[in-house]
């Protein structure tokens, strides 16, 4: 964790991630990586990696009543796999309150997908330790809620995944976002992103109610545009 205003930055990620500790100490445990201390996340990662599945597949089940076994195995993959976990990581800054060893420090270890999407299972562990398991599936179903709304068993590989598929597939880099703009008040915001690929001088513009649906529409409207 950074040295400035520890405890502050701790109330802030409770905020961000929508929980407030009774036992402080499990947060801190659950943000500890294996290079700061003997003591650290590894095992309640390995508690919250089993929820985040649990709680995915059960909202899939519930979601999709008339999906075979294969897509809701292919539609959990997606969800829980650790670029994707990293991201909801990132739009919750746990990066800036990760307690890591100088290597992982001066090594650019808070952006780290691995490190960030272990630590987001981390905290799901704790809370479940700190509450039990209706707050831990409470918090995760918030975390996860554009994640689900954007969902659907026609396409269960999404706009980006796609996107991606294809520009690695004719050799070119992956597509790069840039948020643009936010209008709106807070609880009716509006998020524009870019997205810049190689093969097109332009970027596309994507809006959606989050940054993550903006990025998804963006994806989507590139492809069109890729495959004209």
């Amino acid at each position: 964790m950074t040295s400035a205003g520890p405890q502050l930055r701790l109330l802030q990620l409770q905020q961000r991630i929508g929980y407030e500790f009774r036992d402080k100490a499990l947060l801190q445990l659950a943000l500890t990586h294996r290079s700061a201390a003997k003591e650290n996340n590894e095992r309640l990662e390995f508690l919250g990696d089993s929820l985040v599945n649990h709680v995915v597949a059960e909202r899939l089940f519930t979601q999709f009543p008339e999906a075979r076994e294969g897509q809701l195995s292919r539609l959990r993959a997606k969800l829980v796999r650790g670029s994707y976990l990293a991201e909801i990581a990132n739009q919750l800054d746990i990066g800036s309150c990760l307690i890591l060893g100088t290597g992982e420090r001066k090594g650019g270890g808070r952006h780290r997908s691995s490190i960030l999407a272990d630590a987001l299972e981390a905290l799901v562990g704790a809370i479940f330790l700190d509450a039990g398991f209706t707050a831990a599936r409470d918090t995760l179903m918030v975390w996860f809620t554009d994640s689900f709304q954007g969902l659907t068993l026609s396409d269960e590989r999404d706009a980006k995944t796609r996107l991606q598929e294809w520009l690695q597939g004719r050799g070119f880099d992956l597509p790069t976002y840039q948020l643009v703009d936010v209008q709106g008040a807070d609880h009716e915001q509006c998020f524009f992103v870019h997205c810049h690929v190689a093969p097109l001088q332009e970027p596309v513009v994507g809006q959606g109610k989050s940054r993550r649906q903006a990025e998804q529409d963006a994806a989507k409207g590139t492809l069109e545009q890729l495959n004209d």
